[in-house]
């Protein structure tokens, strides 16, 4: 009986939190829905990716991890690197994924930083399998953002996190390319890929954007810098990708030169976070 009649108070509970926060919703720890994270569960610094092995192995080079959350396919862990506080958060594929991980999480903690750590593919010619590429503004070739701001709107990095990038990859030696990424909310026709069974209604997309000059293609970078911009919370955003495909050549990246490729960009945003919290530290310092 006791046990009934606690289900039945936990029950009453969930559905007044369900209604009081229908808006952004709430389970029944109290965190927000889909990212399973709430107060306290996030550093002010979180690294994102796509792939929640990535996240993982990101979060084996921290010094410790003292937080772990799943939920569906988004995965957080949170803990220290080099005494830094710092998250790490898988987000599965997609702009939609990123907007749903940028809104929960830009509740949990004040003045977030998101550096995406993601692979794509490259356009041009001179972007070689397992390069990295920095983006400074992202084609919106997705129709998420278009929700949050107008089409004119441009995706754009935070100024401060594409300096501590690329002054993170010159220390570290890796072979990179900046410029534009081209955000797509697909991976097939999206990207331009001929494929056996279903239309494209652009198969010269590659060829248009390699003319246009952009660097990549990838699937959430412009929901970062586009949230990042119009939020009324300060919050920053930047990214780099490991290239794994080269789209013109057709090729893809080997295995063991993928695992090369995917390190290079994790180390690139650990020394870019060390870099930027030095910069806000000494902001904060009073002279």
């Amino acid at each position: 009986m006791k046990e009934k009649i606690n289900n039945k108070k936990n029950q009453k509970k969930w559905d007044k939190m369900k209604s009081r926060s229908s808006e952004l919703p709430m389970n029944e720890e109290g965190r927000y829905y889909h990212i399973n994270c709430g107060q306290g569960d996030l550093a002010r610094y979180i690294l994102t990716c796509g792939d929640p092995e990535r996240a993982e192995k990101i979060a084996a080079l921290f010094d410790e991890v003292n937080i772990e959350r799943r939920h569906r396919e988004f995965i957080t862990f949170t803990g220290k690197y080099r005494n830094i506080p710092l998250s790490v958060m898988a987000t599965g594929i997609g702009t939609d994924n990123a907007a749903i991980a940028v809104i929960e999480s830009a509740q949990c903690v004040n003045n977030a930083t998101y550096i995406r750590l993601g692979s794509c593919g490259a356009i041009q010619d001179n972007i070689k399998l397992g390069d990295l590429v920095i983006t400074e503004r992202a084609l919106r070739y997705e129709d998420t953002t278009l929700n949050y701001a107008s089409s004119d709107i441009e995706a754009i990095s935070s100024p401060e996190v594409l300096e501590v990038l690329k002054k993170a990859v010159k220390e570290l030696g890796y072979k990179y390319h900046t410029g534009i990424t081209c955000t797509t909310s697909d991976f097939y026709a999206g990207q331009g890929r001929k494929i056996p069974g279903f239309p494209v209604q652009n198969p010269n997309l590659v060829r248009d954007l390699r003319q246009k000059g952009v660097k990549n293609f990838e699937m959430e970078m412009a929901a970062y810098f586009i949230l990042a911009k119009i939020s009324n919370y300060p919050l920053r955003a930047g990214g780099v990708c490991a290239v794994y495909a080269d789209r013109g050549g057709g090729k893809t990246v080997s295995v063991k030169d993928l695992i090369r490729a995917e390190m290079r960009c994790i180390k690139t945003g650990l020394r870019a976070v060390e870099i930027l919290y030095q910069i806000d530290l000494q902001k904060s310092t009073p002279s």
